[in-house]
């Protein structure tokens, strides 16, 4: 048996800004950011975003937390706009997709927004 290791992506949009009161944005981190509270403006994405995150295990099968008052194609579309701004990994096993959070995102983001430090 050979040892293989298998390389963790972590999201393209990985923040690494350091607290709002600390220092002003770069452009380039003000518009990633920016994506990522835009895809979070949504009500629909926040729900699916908090179903996922609450979610036992961490992770949610696309099945279990549709129920969010839309049509299962919508569902779709806000989860892929959760996971083309970094909030949310995906994989596919079988039929169904399973949702991740982030965690390095959104501790990113928690970070930016944090007045204390």
């Amino acid at each position: 048996m050979s040892n293989l290791e298998l390389a963790v992506l972590e999201p393209k949009a990985v923040p690494c800004c350091p607290p709002i009161t600390s220092a002003e944005l770069s452009a380039e981190d003000a518009v990633l950011m920016a994506a990522m509270f835009k895809a979070l403006s949504d009500p629909v994405r926040l729900r699916l975003f908090s179903k996922i995150a609450s979610h036992p295990g961490g992770e949610a099968c696309v099945c279990d937390i549709q129920d969010v008052g839309v049509s299962q194609p919508t569902v779709s579309h806000h989860l892929k706009k959760l996971r083309e701004a970094g909030l949310l990994t995906s994989e596919r096993r079988g039929t169904w997709v399973y949702y991740r959070v982030a965690p390095s995102v959104v501790a990113g983001m928690a970070t930016l927004l944090d007045l204390n430090r």
